[in-house]
């Protein structure tokens, strides 16, 4: 009987899970490779395609796992119906609860018997007196921590992130000397079942179609213009509305049942606090309030605040300094002020 550690990548055929195969392999791990087939067309038939081609380069097995009903229902759909109820949709995150870190982890323990999976993200897990924490990769510009606050103890406790201690420079460079098939290729989008030219704005038109509606001036009332539909905004936007007024013009608020846009000016935008829903932590704390780093949107810079959990799993933070465009739908993650570690997060309400 092997005494080698089994363990299941993620594999979609790109650079970064094609180097984390390679990385593992070389490691002394028995490598399976496991690609999830979110959309049965053409464009996830390619990514299978990918993903064998890399497979076969490295001699090792791969299973193609067919999880289309599931991404339809827990990402597409939850995708759509957060547009329409005027909520900015985070799929990614969404995608690693459910798909990921739900049926493939599952698929991986349960049948294949793997000990570990793996993926390609830029995050490090330390275990600290039988505590699995996640911290930043060296990689600060990958760093994917916020789309990670949704896993388990189980879940880390069986996760591997060989990329942990390289750059991406470093992970293109190691694929074009082992000759991988994805040496190549380009960095992924972030939405994949949106494919280019195709826009988020061009896909909600097709599904929601036109609905006319007003832009209102959020201090005074003020009808500002006609729009064709509040699903199309988000909050915090600018580009794209359109409207001449004395001073430059955000998207501050949307009313789904009376399909209004509000505006307002940058200074209005800002708020010191934050109501959440679901929100957890990835270890147990001592305190249910405590300072912490704090991000609510992926790409920011994260803020001192003041964070407290309450019982019924909502949670209120206070941020140093205000904070622009919190949005609805979004995730707020909170760090460790000291080293960084992911503390957990939730979802603005």
């Amino acid at each position: 009987m092997s005494s080698k550690k089994k363990i299941a990548v993620a594999l979609s055929g790109g650079l970064d899970s094609s180097v984390t195969c390679l990385i593992l392999k070389s490691q002394g791990y028995d490598v399976v490779a496991v690609t999830a087939k979110m959309i049965d067309d053409d464009n996830f038939e390619q990514v299978v395609k990918n993903a064998r081609a890399v497979a076969d380069k490295l001699e090792i097995p791969h299973y193609v796992l067919d999880l289309s009903e599931d991404f339809k229902r827990n990402i597409i759909d939850y995708f759509e119906n957060s547009y329409k109820t005027g909520r900015t949709p985070n799929p990614c995150i969404m995608c690693n609860k459910t798909i990921k870190w739900g049926k493939l982890f599952d698929f991986a323990v349960k049948e294949l018997g793997c000990d570990f999976i793996a993926t390609g993200h830029y995050a490090d897990i330390k275990e600290e007196s039988g505590v699995f924490k996640l911290y930043p990769a060296s990689d600060t510009k990958k760093d994917q921590l916020y789309y990670l606050f949704e896993l388990s103890q189980e879940q880390l406790s069986k996760t591997k992130f060989p990329l942990c201690g390289y750059l991406k420079d470093d992970i293109r460079k190691i694929a074009q000397e082992n000759d991988l098939p994805s040496k190549s290729s380009k960095e992924s989008q972030d939405i994949c079942f949106i494919k280019k030219p195709m826009t988020t704005k061009k896909y909600l038109l097709e599904k929601f179609g036109t609905k006319k509606g007003n832009f209102i001036l959020q201090k005074n009332g003020e009808k500002l213009g006609v729009h064709d539909g509040f699903y199309q905004y988000t909050i915090g936007q600018r580009k794209g509305i359109g409207i001449a007024y004395s001073e430059p013009l955000y998207v501050s608020g949307l009313d789904a049942e009376r399909n209004i846009v509000f505006c307002a000016t940058s200074e209005e935008l800002y708020k010191n606090n934050v109501s959440l829903k679901n929100a957890k932590t990835q270890y147990p704390l001592e305190k249910k309030e405590f300072p912490a780093l704090v991000k609510i949107r992926y790409n920011m810079t994260a803020k001192p605040a003041n964070v407290q959990l309450f019982d019924d799993g909502s949670a209120l933070v206070l941020f140093d300094e205000q904070v622009s465009a919190i949005t609805p739908g979004q995730a707020c993650v909170f760090y460790d002020k000291d080293d960084g570690h992911l503390i957990g997060g939730g979802w603005i309400s």
